[in-house]
């Protein structure tokens, strides 16, 4: 399986890459700007787009998702975020960003299959109303991508439009760190990290 993150824009957002082997489609997680430089990392394993998953609707997260010629799945609470330069912030930016590509609703529980690369969504509202964890059911069942809902040591905003630092709480203690100690976290930004090392020893939440 190929798992490459890439780190792209002024806020140091990470994009994943997924597929399940080089010469294939692939899965784009948050291409939130710097398209030639997720180009590079496609070509470097001679990949294909095959879809776009953003984890919320901030435009350091969607930027790219014109770019690739493919649809962008997101939770549905956040599908309004894609075409209001307001709702997804790049108004402050003086960048007004409306996502044009086909949009495809997500909800809680649904599963996203790619070839035999399969993820579970996984609700977690807090940074937006509509932010949400990725956790892979295929080929491997321990790796998780939370999006801006769970850093290392950290946790996501909750002070901006749609954010509520209640529902942040209850998305992590009730959902994410139910999930076993040993999932990989694979954050929205910075160092990967596990769920048993967030439960001991994230600050915000103990």
């Amino acid at each position: 399986m190929i798992l490459e993150a890439v780190s792209v824009g002024p806020m140091q957002v990470n994009c994943y890459i997924l597929a399940l082997a080089p010469d294939e489609k692939a899965v784009i997680i948050d291409p939130g700007d710097e398209k030639r430089k997720i180009e590079q990392a496609l070509k470097k394993h001679n990949l294909t787009p095959g879809f776009i998953i953003n984890t919320h609707g901030h435009i350091d997260h969607i930027g790219c998702d014109d770019k690739f010629g493919v649809p962008v799945y997101i939770h549905r609470d956040d599908v309004p975020m894609l075409g209001d330069p307001k709702l997804n912030l790049s108004v402050l930016f003086a960048n007004d960003c409306s996502i044009k590509s086909e949009i495809r609703a997500l909800e809680d529980k649904d599963n996203i299959e790619l070839g035999q690369i399969q993820l579970e969504v996984i609700h977690t509202p807090g940074h937006t109303l509509g932010g949400i964890s990725l956790l892979m059911k295929k080929p491997k069942d321990n790796i998780l991508f939370t999006g801006d809902s769970l850093f290392f040591h950290s946790i996501g905003r909750s002070d901006l439009p749609g954010g509520s630092s209640e529902l942040l709480m209850k998305s992590i203690k009730d959902k994410l760190f139910k999930l076993r100690d040993d999932t990989i976290v694979y954050p929205g930004h910075g160092p990967s990290s596990t769920i048993g090392e967030e439960k001991k020893n994230n600050p915000y939440i103990n």
